[in-house]
């Protein structure tokens, strides 16, 4: 009898966290671990504001890296494309690439994540990355009235990105609700954030829209409501809805039912989906009431992986029990602000953010779960 293959779809946080966990507890004579991703490295997304406003070779280089110390001892294995489709039974099935390449698997977790708009918004090829970045930088470097549409995390961080390099652009944040982020964090939190962005002279126009999808150059913009951003020569749409998850061939292969009604798939407390077994799914494509972050998709990744352990040994499932919110936002390099549902309410401001965030975008983290 061969091996039995473990695969793991998206190499992000949650599918990095569980090829680690399963690559140094199971077997390698019985089980390999393979890891499919479209890209031959895994973005960490934390830092790719900063880079697509700079432009940093050396920023670059240390948030571009590959899957090929990620497996304990060796023991796994990375594939490069795009999947397709899959197929399903008890005892596995098959995950079949765009390429026609076919990988068999025993156990399947789904943790493809979601996909962005604006910077954050990498398209699955090595030149499109390229492509994308140079864009978007040669667009905002031109621009001398930018508005960013959206203002959750993506489009706050971006501000203060771009002020940080170009103090004397005007940067303005249309956004649908009448405060920054959104209900999951206190409205004293929220006013904090704005105040930390104000500062810096970044504008805010809030309880507005702009519905416009694309990053593209105007001349002046106009609100859902008719309110007239005349000098507007820069318009980026962020996330006014958050992240899509990227479940289209899950649908596909487990139909509709599988999924909620935003696209997200739906799993037990045990990251399993509700039907299969066999099959997992962790990160941001997941339906689970919490802040969709690279830290939880990081448990996830790691609780699947203990869960598949206890899977092939017959012993009992853990369930995810989910963590309490918090963020940490950056405001450019020194400035930034915390908020920690803990206790009465946390929130730290610039020192914090700068010690732990604005300064290095945890970049040291990411090194280390990549094994650099």
């Amino acid at each position: 009898m061969g091996k039995q293959n473990i695969v793991i779809i998206g190499g992000g946080s949650a599918g990095v966290a569980a090829a680690k966990t399963l690559s140094k507890a199971l077997d390698p004579s019985k089980y390999q671990v393979i890891v499919i991703n479209p890209l031959p490295y895994r973005i960490w997304l934390i830092a790719t504001l900063r880079l697509a406003v700079t432009q940093d070779e050396a920023l670059k280089n240390d948030i571009f890296l590959p899957y090929d110390k990620v497996f304990v001892n060796g023991n796994g294995k990375f594939v490069q494309g795009k999947v397709a489709s899959f197929t399903h039974s008890k005892e596995g099935g098959i995950v079949t690439l765009e390429s026609g390449e076919k990988i068999d698997y025993h156990i399947l977790l789904l943790s493809q994540g979601a996909t962005w708009n604006g910077p954050p918004a990498f398209p699955s090829t090595e030149d499109g990355v390229k492509d994308h970045l140079n864009n978007f930088h040669t667009k905002v470097t031109k621009a001398q009235d930018i508005v960013l549409v959206g203002g959750g995390a993506v489009g706050m961080e971006l501000a203060g990105e771009i002020k940080d390099v170009w103090p004397e652009k005007k940067v303005t944040i249309v956004h649908g609700d009448k405060l920054l982020l959104n209900p999951s964090y206190p409205d004293k939190f929220r006013r904090a954030a704005a105040d930390s962005l104000t500062a810096r002279g970044i504008n805010l126009v809030l309880d507005e829209f702009i519905n416009d999808p694309e990053t593209r150059e105007v001349q002046g913009i106009t609100t859902a409501s008719g309110k007239e951003l005349k000098g507007a020569d820069l318009i980026t749409q962020i996330q006014t809805r958050g992240p899509r998850p990227n479940t289209t061939f899950v649908s596909e292969a487990l139909g509709e039912s599988s999924l909620t009604s935003l696209g997200l798939i739906r799993v037990r407390p045990t990251l399993q989906l509700a039907d299969y077994d066999n099959i997992f799914a962790a990160g941001d494509a997941i339906d689970w009431k919490e802040q969709k972050q690279s830290a939880k998709a990081s448990l996830h990744g790691d609780l699947v992986a203990k869960n598949i352990v206890a899977l092939l040994s017959q012993k009992p499932l853990k369930p995810y029990k989910g963590m309490f919110e918090m963020i940490c936002l950056t405001n450019g390099k020194d400035s930034g602000i915390a908020y920690f549902d803990v206790l009465w309410g946390i929130t730290l401001g610039a020192w914090f953010a700068r010690m732990v965030k604005s300064r290095s975008l945890l970049v040291s983290l990411y090194k280390g779960s990549q094994g650099y």
